[in-house]
């Protein structure tokens, strides 16, 4: 029996990147899937790989940041599966880079409403439900939060909120079934990455001789590690931020 056969699993930003590799995993592991994003053509896209391959997955228009989008988004899946059992709290953005002088409140508000404001609402409405399943929420931060990178101020505060946010919703909710770890990847070979670095050849020069392992990760890296973190395998991890990296912050 596969790992999630019979689950049904919320992926937000589940389009591209990251998000689309992970709802792909959950697929191939049995998983019903409903993956959630901004944009309803790339949503449609990803749906139609995900089943071609031979998966379950359906496509909900959401932005995360409006509460009213995740309430109906949440209700969807409810209504939909009869249940919800994991949560991917992937959406996100890298938003603007650059120095604090260059950068404005609109700019800070955008990145804090979707990374930070967009999980919180996903846990809270999700949450009612994952209780009666004893499910998990894995979240996405970053190895931003624990960089001191010049130019990435909000994007790296956002991602400590987030670690932070994994770490007390993990305490609050224990007794209650259900478990909630992040995952904190490093540079990923994405859409998002090369925007963050300017290019794929930039973030390979820079994992070239920064990262330990030589090279950038993958988006199946990160999948892998965010199914764990779902799974009965990791029962007994309980408020954890897995730092996925090929040893960057381990110098």
């Amino acid at each position: 029996m596969k790992r999630f056969e019979n689950k049904v699993v919320l992926v937000t930003g589940g389009t591209v990147g990251i998000g689309l590799g992970t709802a792909e995993a959950f697929a191939r592991e049995g998983a019903r899937v409903v993956v959630s994003a901004r944009r309803e053509e790339e949503g449609v896209a990803a749906v139609k790989k995900i089943q071609a391959a031979g998966g379950k997955a359906s496509f909900f228009r959401a932005d995360v940041s409006i509460e009213a989008d995740v309430r109906a988004l949440v209700e969807h899946v409810v209504r939909e599966h009869d249940r919800l059992d994991v949560v991917f709290n992937n959406a996100g953005v890298e938003g603007k880079i650059g120095p604090i002088e260059s950068l404005s409140a609109v700019d800070f508000d955008h990145v804090f409403g979707i990374n930070v404001r967009g999980s919180w609402l996903v846990m809270k409405h999700a949450l009612p439900h994952l209780q009666k399943t004893r499910g998990a929420i894995v979240n996405n931060s970053s190895v931003a939060a624990d960089l001191g990178m010049a130019g990435t101020t909000i994007y790296a505060a956002s991602k400590g909120a987030i670690t932070t946010l994994t770490r007390t919703a993990a305490i609050e909710l224990a007794k209650t079934g259900v478990r909630v770890n992040a995952v904190s990847p490093g540079p990923i070979e994405t859409d998002m990455g090369a925007r963050f670095f300017g290019s794929i050849e930039n973030m390979r020069g820079f994992a070239s001789t920064a990262v330990p392992v030589g090279a950038p990760g993958s988006t199946k890296d990160i999948a892998e590690a965010v199914l764990f973190l779902a799974s009965p395998e990791a029962r007994f991890i309980v408020g954890q931020t897995l730092t996925i990296d090929g040893g960057l912050l381990a110098q």
